[in-house]
């Protein structure tokens, strides 16, 4: 290639030159000029590929950067994934470490209460025990209560016998004593201890029920002593008394209070029962039989208070 480079492969003159072989075209013969013509149509047809005069560039340097950059940013790519997996792996990572540390948790709490569940089964199987073994023990007592009370009951209040004639409770005025099985009755007129309808003693009424109490504590100083309410079948019409149950109930109390008020008979010795108008003794089809079955009973048991 000459110096002033104005030829791609070296074959070309100097500048003021380039037209040489061109310069006197007359000279060549129709068809050499034909053939002239051709090849300069073709070198101008090229000449857009060639830079300056008609020169061939090629940039291997420039090529080689360009694929590098490229490669360069291929790599900063794959790079920012592999930190975005890595950052999403760790968040995982921190979230199961998260969820363990729960588990864990959930397993001390559960331990815990399965400890506390052992120790309160152990607990409630100890009371089971208890509970079996006084079950067994009361089982015996009551077998043993049952056979002294089947034994004591041989020993009934008969009518002849030498207690009863005793009693001089019946001399009172409307007092009645009665044998009613292996009990004793003694009946007591309601019209001579309440006012009507109601449980508010009469005047007297506590004489005659220490008179009464005295003598059943003299003659049965251990025997179970019942105090039983009776009404007649006429409906009560009172807030404080609704019903003849609650009436006789009333009643009833009302003479446990005054015995042991007055110490004639301990009030272990007693207890308590409103039949209403459940056991009328007559017919409540006249005055006369309703006023009979207003009444209070004194009941002597065979059963004696102090073995209970």
């Amino acid at each position: 290639m000459s110096a002033s480079g104005c030829s791609p492969i070296g074959l070309v003159a100097e500048r003021g030159d380039c037209y040489g072989p061109f310069a006197n075209l007359s000279s060549y013969p129709h068809e050499t000029f034909t053939v002239l013509r051709a090849s300069l149509l073709l070198a101008l047809g090229m000449l857009p590929l060639l830079a300056g005069c008609g020169r061939f560039v090629f940039k291997p340097k420039e090529q080689a950067n360009a694929m590098q950059q490229q490669q360069l940013q291929t790599l900063a790519q794959q790079n920012q994934e592999y930190q975005s997996r890595a950052q999403t792996l760790d968040n995982d990572n921190q979230e199961l470490e998260s969820l363990l540390a729960q588990s864990r948790q959930q397993v001390r709490l559960l331990n815990d209460e399965l400890v506390a569940t052992r120790g309160t089964l152990k607990t409630t199987t100890d009371q089971l025990v208890v509970l079996q073994s006084n079950h067994e023990q009361l089982r015996h007592k009551t077998t043993a209560l049952l056979a002294s009370s089947q034994k004591r009951s041989r020993a009934e209040i008969h009518a002849n016998n030498s207690l009863l004639k005793n009693l001089t409770v019946g001399n009172l005025p409307g007092i009645e004593v009665r044998q009613d099985g292996d009990v004793v009755r003694v009946e007591v007129p309601g019209t001579q201890l309440f006012v009507p309808g109601s449980n508010y003693l009469v005047n007297g009424a506590d004489q005659l029920l220490k008179n009464v109490a005295t003598e059943l504590r003299r003659n049965f100083p251990d025997q179970i002593i019942g105090i039983e309410g009776h009404t007649d079948n006429t409906p009560t019409h009172s807030q404080q008394f609704p019903s003849n149950h609650h009436l006789s109930s009333a009643q009833a109390l009302t003479v446990y209070n005054t015995l042991v008020q007055q110490g004639t008979i301990p009030e272990q010795q007693l207890f308590v029962i409103g039949h209403g108008s459940n056991q009328p003794v007559v017919s409540n089809a006249t005055e006369a039989g309703r006023i009979r079955n207003r009444r209070i009973e004194l009941v002597v048991y065979p059963e004696r208070f102090a073995s209970r």
